[in-house]
């Protein structure tokens, strides 16, 4: 057989017709491809068409609207696919606009500098008598409020005044000696029993609360981020030896003393908040609270004025321990929570000495009771009792200086409003007490 390789080089001088001569076909310019294309079944048309299509569509979105109607009546049917295109992004202009609109309006009407989310405020011994009118104020600035209490000195009637399907107001029955977990902003720690009586009932209990109890809520402060202000006490100054007490002083407390559960525990409280402080940044507030009275106060607490009225309502003797002369100061309730909101929203740590300088002797105050509810009821002298300060009166010139407070509420005008509500509370309803001569 004759091989039918063939040499690219050779195929030229084979004849036409040959065996093995297959003629190389002719290829047209490359160039002219695309235009056969586009030339061909008129895609050029088509194509040009769809060009003017979208070109007439996005010159006529801005006024889409008025264009629209106008196509319409002019020419109906024609580009009525455009005219559907163009009213709905018509639409879809007007509606983002007018939600642009009204973010603008609402932006407007609202202020510059308003705190528009609402702080969530945890007050421990909020049923309390401090605790509940400090409850009462935030309730009033707008706050939500969670109130934890173990109701062992604290009454449910002193929070009942709140609507619970209206206030912002939550109540839990709560031992602070166990820990919490609550998402809050600020916290306001007064839990712990507070008068001699109900502070040597459970000695240990009271340090425990001291204690535990804001070591625990000092953990949920560091915990949720909020700021915690704990209501010390003028005890810690124990019977001092220097008069007035400022809060560089350090005290001259008897470790050991039946008042110690509560010296001493307010004491260990505070240096616990300066070390979270110091060592975990923590945002804290220190107030060293001074006597107070107000309404709410419970009747047979062992306070020195709570003593005084109710004795003096029920025509009992008015008891003085010792000679009388130790002195206290006394301020009304609503200066104590003034002086507390403008601590906590303020940029000082503290302490603060929060009380009203005004001094009375035990035997000056059983005079103003007299004249205030019974000027013949008679005073009756019994022996001190173990580690009664003899002297206590604050320095409020720092709170003066760094927190714009000072007690406006004098004892006079005060203390019949707490008369009020001790005869209301003693003699029901439905019974006279007697008035004052």
């Amino acid at each position: 057989m004759a091989s039918e390789l063939i040499f690219r080089g050779h195929e030229e001088s084979l004849p036409t017709g040959a065996p093995g001569h297959t003629p190389k076909p002719h290829h047209k310019p490359l160039a002219a491809r695309p235009l056969r294309y586009l030339l061909a079944e008129q895609r050029l048309l088509f194509a040009l068409l769809g060009m003017a299509l979208a070109a007439a569509v996005f010159l006529n979105a801005p006024s889409a609207s008025g264009t629209a109607a106008t196509s319409s009546s002019t020419n109906p049917g024609a580009g009525s696919a455009a005219t559907t295109v163009a009213a709905g992004l018509a639409r879809r202009q007007d509606a983002h606009a007018a939600v642009g609109g009204e973010r603008e309006r609402r932006a407007a009407r609202v202020p510059l500098g308003v705190r528009l989310r609402v702080l969530r405020v945890l007050v421990t011994g909020g049923a309390g008598f401090v605790g509940s009118h400090l409850v009462d104020r935030l309730l009033e600035r707008g706050d939500s409020v969670i109130v934890v209490d173990n109701f062992f000195t604290g009454r449910k009637e002193n929070l009942a005044h709140h609507d619970p399907a209206t206030a912002a107001l939550e109540v839990i029955r709560h031992d602070v000696v166990e820990p919490a977990l609550l998402e809050v902003d600020r916290i306001y720690h007064l839990a712990c029993p507070a008068s001699p009586v109900h502070y040597k009932h459970n000695p240990v209990k009271t340090a425990k609360t001291s204690v535990v109890g804001t070591l625990n809520m000092l953990g949920l402060a560091k915990r949720v981020g909020a700021r915690f202000l704990l209501t010390s006490t003028s005890e810690v100054y124990g019977d001092p030896l220097q008069h007035p007490q400022v809060e560089t002083y350090w005290g001259n407390v008897n470790p050991i003393g039946v008042r110690s559960c509560y010296d001493e525990g307010k004491r260990t409280a505070e240096t616990l908040a300066m070390d979270y402080h110091r060592a975990a940044n923590l945002e804290v507030r220190i107030a060293r609270i001074f006597n107070t009275y107000e309404p709410r106060m419970c009747i047979d607490d062992g306070r020195v004025v709570s003593n005084f009225v109710a004795q003096a309502l029920r025509k009992e003797p008015l008891t003085v321990y010792g000679d009388g002369k130790q002195t206290r100061s006394f301020q009304y309730v609503s200066d104590l929570v003034e002086g507390l909101m403008k601590l906590m929203e303020g940029e000082h740590v503290g302490p603060f000495n929060l009380g009203n300088p005004g001094e009375f002797t035990m035997l000056e105050l059983a005079r103003v009771v007299q004249e205030t509810i019974d000027r013949g009821a008679r005073i009756e002298f019994r022996p001190n009792t173990a580690d009664d300060p003899h002297k206590r009166k604050p320095d409020i010139a720092r709170a003066k200086q760094l927190l714009g407070w000072e007690p406006k509420v004098p004892l006079r005008e005060g203390l019949p409003l707490m008369v009020q509500d001790f005869r209301a509370r003693i003699f029901g309803d439905g019974q006279q007490a007697a008035q004052p001569q």
